[in-house]
């Protein structure tokens, strides 16, 4: 075809030149102006011109990789990680906007050159097969991330009334592992591990980031608050944040401000906690029938008390109140919230109560070219951190004695503590403050270049106090003020500031190739600082902590004061680029290069490349045929993360007291001295992580799933090792030498059984195995058999309870094998040789495996773990059951070791008199007291009602009931055994221990919540 370029140019100036203002005007121009635009038209020459826009999904989330298709002229584009896009085309031009899972939608291009797109969900689409997902750094759909990612959204978060947003997830995500060893304390922790224990000594925590804040504090968060969770698990996508991400990222991302008319939005909760279960003691009747019978020789001091239920709060109460307002243009957009919460605990004197203030705006200028989004939050919070303990010292006493003499005082021994004098003798709070505030640019340079910077603070600050009445039993008693008061003060600020500047860059070529690029920068900055005093000897209770000047332990110099301060700083680059082939070969590539002032001179810095690959089978041709899948993408990636110690200045030199001394002048001062050996070589642990998945969806969308593999080796672990003196100054040096290992299988599933007009049930369902080892503790310089863990606790000083050596697994149980008793009732323990042998005969050291006659009695660690949620709808009904567990784990009953042995002089377990009625001997570390820890819990049902209101006032009203832990089956006969600790190596967090039942843990609690969603 022959094109007449001048014929072409002449008649676009014709056109230019009637449609200026001098042409306009004019009438007897008017038709000659219609005809050549109308003769452009048909001739397939319309003037071009940037049409630009945002695609959202049906909840008003960004899409990025939707496709954008000129139908006339062939071009394409497809949207950034922000949701935005740019194309050319003319007025009367038709724009396809495509995405796989929501219907397609053909726009005509208008006099306005921007096109703003909602994408409906296809009638037919399972709604995880359109899920955006977080990165880091950016977003992706769930069907383009080519590394293993779990993402949790509002409609899969639990409804039992969440104290941290972890319990949110808790069961939901295939490999993350939450434990709560404080059971429903509400000012406890939740434990959490992924896939498996990646370090010895540093931080077994993922990275939280939370609206892009890397470190964000999830204290700072409420449920109504949070859009999703995605947690980045494998070393191909946690490489981004470098050393950050050993164990590990969750990406919290919060709701924000949409445009639209202002909306309100009102929810609340009320929950009450029963008591479940508690150990099985003698009551006082039962107790002084064993003395009358001579099973056990103890005094009846005449009282009935159950000293447990006196710490119990039976009327606790908790309830929660959040109201969000939101609304604006596509110009400028808010959303804010205000939170109240009051958590009750079952433990008198434990509770928290807290007010969340959190805003977020977004403001787009320069012809929508820049976007600015700025987050602020705060949280004030007081909490009782008296209460919540003594479980296993009042379970334990003699249920014949009192809390109170015959005149109504408090009774006091020097045996124990009166628990229930405590509530009411003493305090002990903190009053915290922490707030958040963050600012994020973006600009777009020119088209498919974005430059964006990030800045945020992060600040916490709590003060402690305690006080002790001078009529308190640790007044009464103290040796060098009896009978005077007690008070302590602390104080605690950290601050965390980060600056993330990056360029993001997304563009398709020839219409099937679509790349891309993201480069950045990082510096992040981090100080703590604390303060801590504390003195006795008050004459009055008059000012408690709040004049602790006047105690008169200061004057004779028993008072007690300590400070600190320390500050760390880490900066980094880092790269991204994703290159995808016509939607069906998908790659990714990481690089992260980053410092840290923590390590040593010689290796400062660190590489941490990751790359992995996509292929989207189902795009092939010869996946046409197969009708029963609809969607297959194999995944393989691998990358490297880094960890770094919880400690600053472990490869300096760092000075320490010595004591003090008398000076030639007559006083005494303080001297000092090297407290720590220099490793200028100190560096980071390395993960090496591989992974291949598989992401499906069968039967006409109705099954979604993924499956993945992975293996994990962490290399170059920090640990504590001892060292000659000389050379050096000290015994002990923190360097790097061993190396652990894990792996696993992860399953994920959604299946859509029944769904009609008026019906609908889906079941979920999550499933992992885990397998952990030490593959070596030692090298040519620092040499280590084996290492021990876990401290027993309890009666008869008994040790540790892990061994863990070189190339075992961890969690594994050593000790001795039970053979039975004597006629006496004395311990027979099998020898090496399987001979039944006393105590006495059996070979402890675990020097030589050749020789010892200790073996491995169990393994704390969960093979397998599960969880299977049915959600049903009836019309305006809904309902909601979920089942957990975890398999293939043994614990340690410490309670029935130290309370089923008539050594004890307190009270007894009941089964001390039928199933360890033969013992007539010390207390003994065995595998006698090893249980299957096993169980499946019914964790949550949930019943709602959905109101359907036909007016402009309200737009929905939802009323719910919520059980939560409503039953468990299994065959442990000690304390809940979902609280006990199940990750870690062993190393005492919080009190608690791998595999290890303390003999007092929190109460375990059935809870019932009756909650209200409403919208105005």
């Amino acid at each position: 075809m022959k094109i007449n370029l001048l014929k072409i140019t002449g008649l676009s100036a014709a056109i230019v030149l009637l449609n200026s203002p001098a042409f306009s005007m004019n009438s007897e121009w008017k038709g000659t102006r219609g005809f050549l635009n109308e003769h452009m038209r048909s001739a397939g020459f319309l003037l071009q011109k940037n049409v630009t826009g945002t695609v959202v999904d049906d909840s008003g989330l960004p899409v990025p990789g939707a496709g954008i298709k000129n139908q006339a002229t062939g071009k394409a584009t497809v949207t950034d990680g922000n949701g935005k896009f740019s194309i050319e085309a003319s007025e009367g031009q038709v724009l396809r906007f495509t995405y796989i899972g929501y219907d397609t939608q053909d726009i005509t291009v208008g006099q306005s050159s921007v096109i703003n797109v909602k994408f409906a969900v296809s009638k037919n689409t399972n709604l995880k097969e359109v899920t955006v997902v977080a990165i880091g750094y950016g977003t992706q759909g769930i069907k383009e991330t080519t590394s293993a990612v779990g993402h949790a959204g509002v409609e899969d978060f639990r409804q039992s009334g969440s104290r941290n947003p972890l319990d949110l997830i808790q069961g939901k995500i295939a490999g993350l592992n939450l434990t709560r060893p404080g059971g429903s304390n509400p000012n406890s922790n939740v434990s959490v591990q992924l896939r498996g224990s990646v370090t010895v000594s540093g931080s077994r925590s993922p990275l939280f980031v939370i609206d892009g804040i890397p470190g964000g504090n999830p204290d700072l968060l409420q449920q109504d608050d949070i859009a999703s969770i995605d947690v980045l698990k494998d070393g191909s996508g946690a490489a981004i944040y470098g050393t950050s991400a050993n164990a590990g990222v969750i990406l919290i991302t919060t709701k924000k401000g949409k445009a639209g008319p202002g909306v309100f939005e009102y929810s609340s909760y009320l929950r009450k906690e029963y008591l479940q279960s508690r150990p099985d003691y003698l009551t006082a009747d039962e107790y002084r029938e064993k003395i009358a019978s001579g099973q056990i020789k103890q005094q009846n001091f005449g009282s009935s008390t159950d000293f447990y239920n006196d710490l119990i709060n039976h009327d606790n109460l908790s309830q929660n109140h959040n109201l969000s307002f939101s609304g604006g243009t596509d110009k400028t957009n808010y959303r804010a919230s205000l939170n109240y919460r009051d958590l009750e605990g079952i433990s008198k004197e434990n509770g928290r109560e807290e007010y969340t203030l959190r805003l977020n705006v977004n403001q787009k200028g320069l012809d929508d070219r820049l976007n600015i989004q700025m987050n602020l939050v705060t949280n004030f919070n007081r909490a009782n951190l008296l209460g919540g303990g003594g479980w296993e010292s009042e379970s334990a006493k003699n249920p014949t004695l009192s809390n109170f003499n015959p005149d109504g005082s408090y009774r006091f021994d020097l045996t124990s503590t009166n628990e229930y004098a405590r509530l009411f003798q003493e305090t002990s709070y903190r009053k915290q403050q922490t707030t958040s505030g963050d600012v994020k640019a973006d600009l777009d340079i020119i088209k498919g270049l974005k430059a964006s910077i990030f800045g945020s603070v992060v600040r916490n600050s709590y003060l402690d106090g305690q006080y002790r009445l001078k009529a308190s039993e640790n007044s009464v008693e103290n040796t060098d003020f009896p009978n005077g008061g007690y008070a302590y003060r602390g104080n605690f600020l950290s601050q965390a500031y980060a600056v993330e500047p990056t360029l993001n860059y997304t563009n398709t070529f020839a219409q099937k190739h679509n790349i891309t690029a993201l480069a950045g920068y990082s510096y992040r900055y981090y100080m703590e600082e604390r303060a801590d005093m504390s003195n006795r000897g008050f004459i009055n209770d008059l000012f408690h902590e709040d004049n602790i000047s006047q105690g008169a332990a200061l004057g004779v110099g028993k008072a007690t004061m300590s400070s600190n301060k320390n500050d760390n700083t880490l900066i980094a680059f880092f790269g991204r680029v994703n290159y995808a082939f016509d939607n069906k070969y998908l790659v990714q590539f990481i690089l992260r290069r980053e410092g840290s002032s923590k390590f040593g001179a010689n290796y400062k810095w660190g590489n941490f490349p990751a790359v992995s690959a996509g292929w989207n089978i189902t795009e092939e041709s010869f996946m046409k045929n197969i009708p029963f899948v609809n969607y297959l993408k194999l995944r393989a990636g691998y990358g490297v993360t880094g960890n770094a110690p919880t400690d600053n200045n472990l490869s300096r030199v760092t000075l320490g007291g010595g004591g003090k001394y008398l000076y030639p002048d007559g006083n005494y001062y303080e001297t000092y001295g090297p407290d720590r050996n220099p490793n200028p070589n100190l560096r980071w642990e390395r993960k090496q992580e591989a992974n291949i998945g598989l992401d499906f969806t069968l039967l006409n969308s109705r099954l979604t799933g993924s499956i993945d593999v992975y293996k994990r080796t962490t290399k170059d672990l920090l640990d504590l090792y001892t060292t000659p003196q000389p050379p050096f100054v000290r015994n002990t040096i923190q360097t790097n030498v061993g190396q652990i290992s894990s792996k696993g299988i992860e399953l994920g599933l959604s299946y859509m059984v029944i769904k009609n007009d008026n019906f609908s049930w889906n079941m979920d369902a999550t499933a992992s195995t885990l397998s952990n080892k030490l593959d070596s503790y030692s090298n040519d310089v620092y040499k280590v058999k084996y290492i021990t863990r876990g401290d027993i606790g309890g009666a008869g000083a008994l040790g540790q309870a892990f061994a863990i050596f070189e190339g075992g697994k961890i969690g594994e149980f050593y000790g001795k094998r039970f053979a039975g008793f004597t006629p006496e009732g004395k311990w027979l323990f099998y020898n090496r040789n399987g001979e039944k042998v006393l105590n006495n005969q059996i070979n402890i050291s675990l020097n030589d495996l050749n020789t010892t006659d200790l073996a491995v009695i169990g393994n704390a660690i969960p093979k397998y773990y599960a969880s299977w949620t049915n959600s049903f709808t009836y019309k305006n009904f809904d309902l909601r059951i979920f089942l957990r567990g975890k398999f293939g784990f043994d614990v340690l009953n410490t309670t029935a070791l130290t309370y089923a042995n008539k050594t004890w002089s307190g009270n007894l377990l009941r089964s001390t008199f039928d199933k360890y009625k033969d013992i007539n001997d010390t207390y003994m570390y065995s595998d006698y007291y090893i249980e299957s820890g096993s169980f499946v819990k019914l964790d949550e049902v949930t019943l709602g009602y959905n109101f359907k209101f036909k007016n402009k006032y309200i737009r929905k009203l939802r009323l719910y009931a919520t059980g939560q832990n409503l039953g468990t089956i299994t065959g442990y006969t000690g304390n809940d055994p979902d609280f006990i600790q199940d990750n870690g190596i062993g190393n005492e967090i919080d009190g608690k221990s791998l595999g290890i039942d303390t003999r007092g843990p929190y109460p375990s609690t059935r809870s019932f919540v009756i909650g209200l969603n409403v919208g105005f």
